[in-house]
C-alpha cells in the first residue's frame, strides 16, 4: 500500500507593514459601522418609546375619563339605591308602629292596662321615628349618623356588633 501523501505547509510571507494598517483601517472602519449602527438603533428606540408614551398618556386619560364615569353613576346608583332603602326602612318602622297599636287593645285585656300604655308608647314612638326618617334625605340620616358615632362611639360599636349578630343569626345557616 502506498502512503498517502502529506502535503507540506510552507509558510507564508509576512505581509508587508502596509497589510498591517490596512487591517487596523478596515478594523477601526466596522467599529465606527458598529457604533453608527447602534446609535441609530438608540434613536429609532428612543422615537418608539416616545410615541408608545404618547400612546400610553392618551389612553390614561382616556381611562381616567372612563372611571370618572362610571364612579358617578356608582354614586348615582348608591344614591337611589339608599333612597329605595331609607322608604322601605320607614314603611317597615311605620307598619311596626301600628300593628303594635292594633294590639294594645289586647295587651290591656292579658296583661293589664299598664303593658297595654306601654305598647302605645311604643307605637307612638315607632310612628315618631318613621315620620322622622321619612322627613330627611340620605344626607343628613348620614350626617346624623356620623353626629352619633362622634357623640357616642361606645354605643357605636355596641350598636353596630348586635347589629352584625343578629344579621348572622338570620342570614347564616344552622351548622348541625
Amino acid at each position: 500500500m502506498a502512503e498517502p501523501k502529506t502535503a507540506k505547509k510552507t509558510p507564508k510571507a509576512a505581509k508587508p507593514a502596509s497589510g498591517s494598517a490596512e487591517a487596523k483601517d478596515r478594523f477601526n472602519a466596522a467599529i465606527e459601522e458598529a457604533k453608527a449602527g447602534a446609535a441609530a438603533l438608540k434613536a429609532e428606540a428612543t422615537e418608539k418609546a416616545g410615541a408608545y408614551r404618547a400612546q400610553a398618556k392618551d389612553r390614561s386619560g382616556e381611562l381616567i375619563d372612563e372611571a370618572k364615569a362610571y364612579g358617578e353613576q356608582a354614586k348615582v346608583k348608591a344614591g337611589e339605591l339608599a333612597t329605595e332603602g331609607k322608604a322601605k326602612a320607614s314603611e317597615a318602622i311605620g307598619s311596626l308602629g301600628k300593628m303594635v297599636a292594633d294590639n294594645a287593645g289586647t295587651i290591656d285585656e292579658k296583661f293589664g292596662a299598664k303593658y297595654g300604655d306601654y305598647a302605645r308608647s311604643a307605637s307612638k314612638g315607632l310612628n315618631d321615628a318613621a315620620a322622622k326618617l321619612d322627613a330627611k334625605t340620605v344626607d343628613e340620616l348620614g350626617e346624623d349618623a356620623r353626629e352619633m358615632v362622634r357623640k357616642s362611639p361606645g354605643l357605636a360599636v355596641g350598636i353596630a356588633a348586635v347589629a352584625g349578630f343578629m344579621l348572622a343569626r338570620l342570614f347564616g345557616g344552622r351548622r348541625g
